[in-house]
């Protein structure tokens, strides 16, 4: 099929440029769709975390021709260590076993891996920026949209890869709460100085219930990540004045450099807050509108895993809309069975590694660090994690990709 094939369904609009809206307006559009993504961010959101790309996900960035993008954006980190309330290291690991990738994976940063897929695809893609979806009307011959800004416009087809939040998600499924797993955590990342002149380092330091985690890809700039127990009653998502309360709170006397980071939070321009939760959903679409990634399942931003599904569900999503002919009813069924295996297996594998990674009490968090100052001292420390990197690359690799 060439990109002169007709289509039964020609224009899609997809909500969301993070990573997975961008990806799947690569192979839309590379597939001869007329493609419009929207975008409540004034611009591309730069920087953010650093994201794991894992598994088949390597693949479709193979098939994308980015490999070579992706490796020059790579973290490069040399490795980390786990540190007590003195500074003291008590166990230090290289880059593949603190961040338990295999050989093959990468680590890249969320904004550069962004900014690359943007750029990869943004010929001949309707970007707009600074806008949002208000309203979905469908028709039997396509999707009335109505914007926060713009005119309305009827589009064959709607995509919503807006995140765990989805507005498109509620406008069609309906509210959040239903497709909500919650872990009971909580996260915060914020940028500080690099006053510890971490060099392509990180440094973890864990409490009863809680972590801090600080890192730096480059010199010049750190990455803190505070992990705790999430209140019954949250901030409302848009009050960053009182997330950041309340993560200052959690943390208040928390020993090692954990109030100086904190000192740094008012100033990070890119704070982010949310509790640490998954989205599951029986099925992924409803008449002209789809889902793909944490729209439609979330793994949890804790799990190591979105990054790789958002990836491969805009692979896979764009290649059964190209092999149905654009017929959506074809191409969504399709997209759910070939995916389902796979995500299934991602969000167990997210829900095990986000709840295991806090220490609950005095006793697990010693048990922790036992084994964590044992591990410096095996020489065969890579088998003693192989029970643990096993079912994280059986579920990076839980799909065969199609050729579309």
């Amino acid at each position: 099929m060439t990109s002169t094939q007709q289509f039964a369904n020609k224009t899609v609009l997809i909500s969301g440029a993070s990573v997975a809206g961008p990806a799947l307006a690569f192979w839309l559009k590379k597939y001869g769709f007329t493609v419009t993504v929207v975008e409540q961010a004034p611009a591309l959101r730069e920087g953010g975390y650093k994201v794991d790309i894992r598994g088949v996900a390597m693949e479709v960035v193979e098939r994308m021709g980015l490999t070579d993008e992706i490796r020059k954006a790579s973290t490069d980190m040399r490795g980390g260590a786990w540190v007590d309330a003195t500074g003291k290291a008590i166990a230090t690991l290289g880059p593949d076993l603190i961040g338990m990738r295999s050989p093959g994976d990468d680590e890249v940063l969320r904004g550069d891996l962004a900014r690359i897929l943007f750029d990869a695809g943004k010929s001949g893609v309707d970007y707009r920026f600074g806008d949002a979806i208000t309203e979905l009307i469908e028709h039997a011959d396509g999707v009335e949209v109505h914007f926060r800004h713009a005119a309305p416009q009827v589009f064959d087809l709607v995509i919503g890869a807006d995140g765990m939040h989805s507005t498109v998600r509620r406008s069609v499924f309906g509210a959040e709460e239903q497709f909500a797993r919650h872990t009971g955590m909580a996260a915060c990342v914020i940028s500080v100085p690099n006053y510890l002149d971490l060099d392509h380092w990180e440094l973890i330091h864990a409490a009863p219930g809680k972590v801090v985690q600080v890192y730096s890809t480059q010199r010049s700039a750190a990455k803190a990540q505070f992990i705790f127990p999430a209140p019954e009653q949250l901030p409302d998502r848009r009050d960053t004045a009182a997330q950041q309360r309340l993560v200052a709170e959690a943390f208040a006397g928390g020993g090692w450099e954990t109030s100086t980071l904190l000192d740094a939070m008012p100033e990070s321009p890119d704070f982010y807050f949310d509790t640490v939760s998954q989205i599951h959903l029986e099925r992924w679409s409803s008449g002209r509108v789809a889902l793909v990634g944490d729209a439609a399942y979330c793994p949890s931003p804790l799990s190591g895993q979105g990054t790789s599904m958002a990836l491969v569900g805009a692979y896979v999503l764009a290649g059964e809309l190209r092999a149905a002919a654009g017929d959506h009813r074809v191409a969504f069924a399709a997209y759910q069975e070939r995916m389902r295996e796979y995500v299934d297996e991602n969000l167990i594998l997210g829900w095990n590694n986000a709840t295991q990674m806090v220490a609950a009490d005095a006793r697990a968090l010693r048990m922790q660090m036992t084994m964590m100052r044992m591990l410096r001292w095996m020489p065969w420390k890579g088998m003693a994690l192989r029970p643990i990197m096993k079912p994280i690359e059986k579920a990076a690799n839980a799909i065969r990709l199609e050729r579309y």
